[in-house]
């Protein structure tokens, strides 16, 4: 049987959706403006490994700049389509690209619990 081609599908409303940083979430901007966001291990396992392995209690995810420009621009009040656009002019040798890396970047800050839907 034939496997076939998946194509990812985007949602007219989801370019309207407009996102909030998670304000649990803490995070930080270095002096070369790239964003860390703090990820804090919470519950049984990780107090195990934390205990056992030595694991850190909070880790620190710095972003690339692609990630630190679009983490700017979740103000609250810009669409996705207005933040695809911003990163666009950002970064025009990539335009062709973009949407596609706007739309996992922000699926996976969702997931993760970074960003929430306003």
């Amino acid at each position: 049987m034939a496997k076939k081609n998946k194509i990812k599908k985007i949602d007219k409303n989801y370019m309207d959706m407009v996102f909030i940083r998670n304000p649990e979430r803490k995070w930080s901007e270095r002096e070369n403006g790239v964003v860390v966001i703090d990820l804090e291990h919470k519950g049984i396992h990780h107090k195990i490994a934390q205990k056992l392995f030595h694991k850190p209690k909070t880790s620190h995810i710095s972003l690339d700049i692609h990630g630190t420009a679009l983490w700017k621009a979740l103000d609250g009040n810009r669409s996705v389509f207005e933040i695809v656009s911003l990163m666009k002019e950002a970064f025009p040798e990539e335009e062709d690209r973009m949407l596609d890396r706007v739309v996992t970047f922000l699926h996976t800050l969702q997931v993760n619990r970074f960003i929430l839907v306003k």
